[in-house]
């Protein structure tokens, strides 16, 4: 089968998608997914290169977000609710091929009214950003929201979450067009760009002198976004996209009387594993009415482009959720 193969580990831009891969062979447990589109992450990037915490023994094929369907040649293991035919969305490592083998709990069913392109972010970003609203800031209605590169994956999501629970959002991104797709794709109250001095006093004049009930951030500027965080704040410590493990002054956490609350969503599993259908089922919901939409970046690409996509991505040229459309609906690989 076609995928995109590390056999050295080397940055995305020096690897190529191999045509002789052997298709996978399901462990116990385990199910096996056509793919028709795979999501980008950062952290795929990092994991061709050695750089993640997840090393996968080489070779091994990159990816690990997508949306397909149960293959018919797949097994059905015991309690699974799947069958061939079935669609799916989930996460498994080896997403950049025509066929990937996942446990079966890493699968759910993709909503009858979104396309694979679509359904193949949801699996990381929504929960991610759900649980850090909910479950960890535990966000009232009426509050500000502050989302730091809120055009990104995560970004855009929470824009939207923190919306539909009945805040008000300020959007901070590098450019105006990142700032125009927060508000047009997100719902956006406002927004601010932080490449420019001094914005932090904008998000104290938007929201009248008061600061953010609520700092989301993916990328690394807490420690900068403390300059406008309103008492008993809290600060989501989401992701550190911009390169940088940031150093927090604790003074500030003690005077502006805060909170600066992690979220790892991908130890929920193992360490909660009660809250992961609690939070699926809420986030269904939104999709199903919605008050919820996946957004996936304009440019789609192709499995002979995954590369391409990556320094896309590594480069924060696109917006929402870049994706890899693997084959198309009719079943035809996209070459």
């Amino acid at each position: 089968m076609r995928g995109f193969q590390v056999k050295q580990l080397a940055h995305p831009s020096k690897i190529s998608v191999s045509d002789d891969i052997p298709e996978p062979k399901p462990g116990p447990g385990e199910v096996i997914v056509d793919v028709y589109s795979a999501a980008l992450n950062f952290f795929d990037i990092l994991q061709a290169q050695g750089k993640y915490q997840i090393k996968p023994k080489l070779p091994f094929v990159l990816g690990a977000e997508f949306a397909g369907k149960i293959a018919a040649n797949s097994p059905i293991p015991p309690g699974c609710p799947f069958k061939p035919g079935d669609r799916v969305f989930g996460s498994a490592q080896g997403s950049f091929a025509e066929k990937a083998a996942t446990r079966w709990e890493s699968l759910i069913p993709l909503p009858d009214n979104m396309s694979y392109d679509q359904g193949a972010g949801l699996f990381v970003t929504w929960p991610t950003s759900y649980e850090a609203l909910v479950g960890r800031a535990e966000l009232k209605p009426g509050e500000w929201v502050l989302v730091t590169a809120s055009a990104g994956g995560v970004g855009i999501a929470a824009v939207q979450l923190a919306k539909a629970l009945g805040a008000k959002v300020i959007a901070a991104a590098g450019s105006a067009e990142k700032l125009e797709v927060s508000k047009r794709f997100g719902g956006a109250d406002y927004g601010v760009d932080y490449t420019k001095p001094g914005w932090q006093q904008e998000v104290l004049k938007i929201t009248g002198g008061k600061g953010v009930d609520v700092i989301y951030d993916p990328v690394g500027l807490i420690r900068d976004s403390l300059k406008c965080i309103a008492w008993k704040g809290r600060a989501l410590v989401v992701g550190f996209a911009g390169g940088e493990i940031e150093k927090l002054p604790l003074n500030l956490v003690l005077l502006k009387n805060i909170s600066i609350v992690g979220i790892h969503w991908g130890a929920y599993t193992k360490n909660e594993p009660s809250r992961v259908p609690e939070v699926w089922k809420a986030l269904l919901d939104l999709f199903s009415s919605g008050r919820a939409k996946p957004v996936v970046y304009t440019e789609v690409f192709s499995l002979d482009q995954v590369a391409d996509g990556l320094s896309t991505l590594e480069q924060r040229k696109t917006w929402g959720k870049a994706i890899v459309r693997i084959r198309e609906d009719g079943g035809r690989a996209k070459l």
